[in-house]
């Protein structure tokens, strides 16, 4: 059985989708590697059009994206759980009692480009913590 991943941010509209595909992208699609919400505030949304513009920049391809939350399904079914901070973290052991899955995927808090508008710091980030992780993963 295919390796899986699953990329989870706040709103999953930036962070985590921008992460998905990222990561789709750097290990040629030979994993499973989806993307969801720990929040309800987004929820089907598409990818934030700012996080288009940055994916669009860098030639990351993307699909159609429809927000959703993290379930204890997801959680069960997926083989790791990547958070980009410690909020995430905090609210996915609350949706499921369980954190023996859920990494970082830098040791530091990536910003929510959201709030903050910087996109550019971000993505950076972010490819280079889906590196380190393909790395660190021997993928």
């Amino acid at each position: 059985m295919k390796k899986s991943f699953l990329f989870v941010c706040h709103g999953n509209i930036c962070r985590s989708v921008m992460a998905e595909n990222i990561f789709k992208y750097l290990t040629k699609n030979k994993y499973v590697v989806s993307s969801c919400a720990t929040s309800l505030e987004e929820i089907g949304n598409d990818i934030y059009y700012e996080a288009k513009n940055i994916l669009d920049k860098y030639n990351i391809p993307y699909g159609k994206h429809r927000a959703r939350r993290i379930t204890k399904d997801d959680y069960n079914n997926y083989d790791l759980i990547i958070c980009f901070d410690s909020f995430n973290v905090d609210n996915i052991y609350k949706i499921t009692n369980d954190n023996s899955k859920i990494i970082k995927i830098l040791d530091k808090d990536i910003e929510d480009p959201w709030y903050t508008r910087n996109f550019d710091k971000v993505y950076n980030e972010i490819y280079d913590g889906c590196l380190k992780l393909i790395n660190k993963l021997g993928l």
